[in-house]
């Protein structure tokens, strides 16, 4: 059961936003407010799950309300206004609706949201299944073994997948190099990692995935030898 709460300045909104959680049967709707400082007394007494919070609002904005906050609660923001999104986007918001919110957009936000809450109760060892990023302005999950490679472009990397079109997350390839199984995938390059567990080969400074070519950044040409080195030792 997910325990939420609503903030939104308009009684239509929260009643829209009402009535859709009761549609959904591991939603439970806590309570709903018009004003920021009413919930941030109730945030501090009630542990929560997560927040639906309009942007818009009179005494302080959802955004600034949310930074306030001492403890990082998971937040789906909502707004009648897209230009909100980027910012939304960096404070790592689980999606973003935008109004008029339509109970198909609701239910697609609120089950990558189960299922991110679920991910994070995982043991260790279940979290090699799935790796979420933020694209696009909301959660992504993607299954690690269907990923092929991931390519880094300054702060952004590109995840190529064998099973959908490449996603794009605004984080460092250091950064989601440290999310995935060490066993399973290997920074070959400086703007490359590879999964190592589909079927890829080494040559001349090259990684082959298929058709695919990735160079072999110099400074990663050793550990690279040995890795395939020992993979081919074991092999035979």
């Amino acid at each position: 059961m997910i325990n939420c709460i609503a903030i939104d300045d308009e009684p239509l909104a929260l009643d829209l936003i009402s009535g859709y959680c009761a549609r959904i049967d591991y939603l439970n709707l806590k309570k709903t407010f018009t004003k920021t400082s009413e919930a941030g007394i109730y945030l501090k007494r009630f542990p929560i799950d997560l927040l639906f919070l309009d942007i818009q609002m009179p005494d302080i904005n959802g955004i600034d309300f949310y930074k306030s906050l001492k403890i990082e609660k998971p937040v789906i923001f909502t707004t009648a206004y897209s230009e909100y999104a980027v910012e939304g986007f960096n404070l790592n918001a689980l999606d973003y609706l935008l109004k008029p919110i339509v109970f198909s957009r609701f239910e697609q936000a609120v089950k990558k949201t189960k299922s991110y809450l679920d991910y994070l109760k995982y043991p260790d060892h279940e979290k090699d299944r799935f790796l979420y990023v933020r694209s696009d302005y909301r959660l992504c999950r993607i299954s690690i073994p269907d990923i092929r490679y991931i390519e880094g472009l300054n702060n952004y990397i590109i995840i190529y997948t064998s099973i959908s079109r490449p996603v794009i997350s605004h984080i460092s390839l250091k950064e989601v190099s440290g999310r995935l199984p060490g066993n399973m995938f290997l920074r070959i390059h400086r703007s490359y990692i590879v999964n190592t567990a589909i079927d890829v080969s080494y040559s001349n400074r090259v990684v082959y995935l298929g058709d695919k070519k990735i160079p072999v950044g110099v400074s990663y040409e050793q550990k690279v030898k040995a890795f395939f080195g020992l993979r081919n030792n074991r092999a035979t």
